[in-house]
């Protein structure tokens, strides 16, 4: 009899890390993605059970909790729990699914990180628009994706797993773009943006 041995492969093997210029994308590694969905009139409950469990609450519209390692985002009418393993207590007051095979998170970091974006998103992402721990459901380039600001210079992306190739890809011609904006810039003695 043969047994077949599977071995996980990350959705950005041989993908990343990449950078050009002063900004780079890298994995977000997480061990679990759990979306976290409030049973009707337990949102509260939900809320203060993932504090005593996990140390955070659950995020406002559009906001994140938590730190690396453990966070919550908003998801719209859910919430993307990652890092740690959901505790049992959480099933009391919400619905958990396990969605780390089916999601994928990226860190884009750099000076440019808006610059870049600006060409992906049809949202503001400024820091006086897009302020450290906002999330949005949005469009990045064709895919739908979660949006996050988890520092003035550094964005969390989610997006599903199925949609890596593609996001690598636009991310990078973005990223190539600014660079070359910036170096022909530099060359006619200013800078571009």
């Amino acid at each position: 009899m043969l047994v077949l041995k599977l071995i996980a492969k990350s959705p950005f093997e041989c993908l990343l890390p990449i950078s050009c210029g002063s900004v780079s994308l890298a994995e977000y590694s997480v061990d679990y993605m759990t979306l976290v969905a409030s049973k009707k009139g337990k949102e509260k409950q939900l809320s203060d059970e993932l504090k005593a469990a996990h140390g955070m609450a659950l995020p406002a519209s559009n906001r994140m909790t938590g730190r690396i390692g453990a966070r919550c985002v908003w998801f719209g009418q859910q919430y993307f729990l990652m890092g740690p393993e959901p505790k049992i207590s959480l099933n009391s007051f919400g619905r958990l699914t396990d969605v780390s095979d089916g999601y994928a998170v990226v860190s884009l970091q750099g000076s440019q990180i808006e610059q870049v974006l600006a060409r992906l998103v049809p949202i503001d992402v400024s820091c006086n628009v897009f302020k450290r721990g906002q999330t949005a459901r949005t469009l990045i380039q064709q895919i739908n994706g979660s949006l996050t600001r988890v520092s003035d210079t550094e964005f969390q992306i989610i997006v599903p797993r199925s949609m890596t190739y593609t996001l690598v890809k636009d991310i990078e011609r973005a990223m190539q773009s600014v660079n070359a904006r910036t170096v022909l810039g530099l060359h006619a003695g200013k800078s571009i943006n």
